[in-house]
């Protein structure tokens, strides 16, 4: 890693300060502004009594050069290469790790903090007086003219991160820093981040371990460009913040009482939402009119389907070189389900990232590109499923009685929610055949369209790491789309799972006091059921509780002779059904797997930070 100019750590005698000056690509200005730093530092400390060290970080350009004839050239410059980037969190700890210095300092290599600071920010540290130092433009007394597309940003970021961390100082971000060797060792095992939330980071944990922070004002002046990066932000801002107040500010409070305590009360929340989206008077009105043994048989019916969603998610996940049991996966599909009833957006999709990657390793791209698979493959069966009965009710006449169920109501059905179910459901539904198509289409195609996408949009080293997260999640996904041995397997044990979700609903229709042919209750089971899952999928509600009650009812009302009231109480006693039995396996699975919905709900959004291991926002 070290350069031939590097000295070890071993070479030279201790020095008093050590200054880190980190460089990507500086070959216009890393010579001058060495010379200036060894001039400033000239004028109030001993020629012997310093160091600077060159933390040059994966350079492509002529940095390693210079800073190698510098080194060459004056023993108190040390040039410390790497091949790869470190980033620049990465890149100063490496080098504060090997530096001799009592006191360690670093600052931006554009020097755009004026160096007539220098002495007091070495001063505040090497006295005594502070553990870390750092310089502010945004205290009372400081010169800092900042353009609007850096300072808006830049106070918006350490508001949050006053507001969200706690933290009493002005300035989080400014590149212009010092800490003693004693404060470098305790705080640098906990700083997780390794590029710009660095120092923040390092910053916040030193005010909660009690160590002394001396903010002071800087006449500071913007140097070049800005480097923000679109790509870097939309995945980083913010994301670092949370991460840190849960590790500072909830972790320390979660006992493993707390969490299964709290996990279970969460899964409870889920039946509790029925009743704000459904009458609870109505669903214990058609429970008592429905037969209760048919009741019980449809849940048992159902129950059946999730070892079947197990063995799929197994097959996925066995594509992708994951073996794993079937007893884990169906606990981890349960625990994700929970977590959808709980939460809106699916949200519980990303629970089961991270049980996977908790108890099994398997990495977090993986994770979510096997859940992408598997939703591609729901959508794509119920869509199916969807449009094979339009067919028949096209051949058969039968559409006439659907556009006059949609055009002119049904008795209890809001037409306004039933409309807006089928327009989803349509919508949901090409856009999952327009996936599949274009994931089958792009395994095929030599062209790399997701670097392509993302480089587009950012040069920024960072991108090249976004775009290679992405390159290996759509990879795992085409690699199951791709395989016709594969999507056939995966695509036959969907429509299984699918048809015992529709038989479920079809003997809940019959647990009422209604009489309907046989093949009327099956066409029709599957298409409302189809309809009404692809409507749900709009996370409008947790569960999707509504829309697909809405979707159900006016399909079996308005292509049979049940009426609008008795078709809802089927619809509430089925989604309810369905509901109850995920609920119970989520509730016993997490019991049985250790999980607790806190604890993973906390970690699988820890889960999409480590897919892109994501960067604070460069505010300076």
């Amino acid at each position: 890693m070290g350069s031939p100019g590097a000295a070890d750590a071993g070479d030279a005698p201790s020095v008093d300060v050590s200054v880190v000056l980190p460089a990507y690509n500086e070959e216009r200005t890393i010579e001058e502004t060495v010379e200036t730093t060894i001039a400033t530092l000239e004028s109030f400390l001993p020629a012997d009594a310093f160091e600077i060290i060159v933390a040059e970080d994966g350079c492509d350009d002529r940095t390693p050069e210079i800073a190698d004839r510098m080194a060459r050239e004056d023993a108190r410059v040390r040039h410390f290469h790497s091949d790869e980037r470190l980033g620049r969190g990465g890149a100063l700890e490496r080098a504060f790790e090997a530096a001799h210095g009592d006191v360690l300092v670093y600052f931006d290599t554009d020097l755009a903090t004026d160096m007539r600071h220098l002495e007091e920010l070495v001063e505040r540290v090497r006295s005594g007086d502070a553990d870390v130092a750092t310089g502010s433009r945004w205290m009372p007394g400081r010169r800092a003219e900042r353009p609007a597309k850096r300072g808006v940003p830049s106070r918006g970021y350490n508001l949050l991160v006053r507001t969200v961390l706690r933290s009493g100082l002005r300035d989080h971000q400014c590149g212009f820093k010092a800490l003693s060797r004693e404060a470098f060792e305790t705080l640098h095992e906990d700083v997780e981040d390794d590029h710009w939330f660095w120092d923040t980071e390092l910053l916040v944990r030193a005010q909660r371990d009690g160590l002394t922070v001396a903010e002071f004002p800087v006449d500071w002046e913007s140097k070049g460009d800005t480097k923000v990066d679109l790509v870097r932000d939309i995945f980083g801002m913010g994301s670092q913040i949370l991460r840190l107040w849960w590790q500072l500010s909830v972790r320390p409070r979660i006992s493993r009482r707390v969490t299964v305590g709290v996990g279970i009360l969460l899964t409870l929340v889920a039946l509790a939402l029925m009743t704000v989206y459904l009458d609870p008077e109505a669903v214990l009105t058609q429970l008592e009119s429905a037969d209760p043994l048919l009741v019980a048989l449809a849940a048992l019916v159902y129950l059946v389907s999730w070892p079947l969603r197990g063995a799929r998610y197994r097959d996925i996940l066995a594509e992708l070189g994951y073996e794993e049991r079937l007893g884990f996966l169906t606990g981890a599909v349960f625990i994700s389900q929970t977590g959808n009833l709980v939460f809106p957006a699916r949200a519980g999709d990303a629970v089961r990232a991270y049980v996977v990657k908790a108890r099994r390793d398997i990495p977090y791209p993986s994770g979510f590109a096997s859940l992408a698979i598997e939703r591609v493959f729901d959508l794509l069966t119920i869509t199916a499923l969807a449009g094979t009965v339009l067919l028949g009710l096209v051949a058969t006449g039968g559409a006439a009685d659907l556009v006059a169920a949609v055009s002119g109501g049904v008795v209890g059905v809001d037409p306004r929610s039933a409309r807006i179910a089928l327009v989803v459901a349509t919508a949901v539904g090409a856009a999952a055949v327009l996936a599949v198509g274009a994931i089958v289409v792009s395994a095929r195609a030599e062209a790399n369209l997701v670097r392509r996408a993302v480089t587009g949009l950012s040069s920024d080293s960072y991108a090249d790491y976004v775009a290679g997260v992405l390159e290996r999640f759509v990879g795992d996904v085409q690699k199951v789309a791709g395989s016709r041995g594969a999507f056939t397997r995966i695509g036959a044990s969907s429509l299984v799972i699918w048809t015992l979700d529709v038989v479920t609903a079809a003997i809940v229709l019959t647990a009422f006091p209604v009489s309907l042919p046989t093949t009327t209750l099956v066409a029709v089971s599957f298409f409302a059921v189809s309809v009404g899952n692809l409507a749900k999928v709009l996370p409008l509600s947790p569960g999707g509780i509504g829309l697909y009650e809405a979707a159900f009812t006016l399909l079996v009302a308005g292509l049979t002779p049940i009426t609008g009231p008795a078709a809802f109480g089927a619809a509430i006693l089925d989604h309810a059904v369905k509901n109850v039995v995920t609920v119970v396996g989520g509730v016993v699975s997490m019991l049985a797997l250790n999980v607790s919905l806190t604890e993973a709900v906390d970690e699988s959004a820890g889960a999409r930070e480590n897919v892109m291991d994501p960067d604070a926002v460069d505010t300076e």
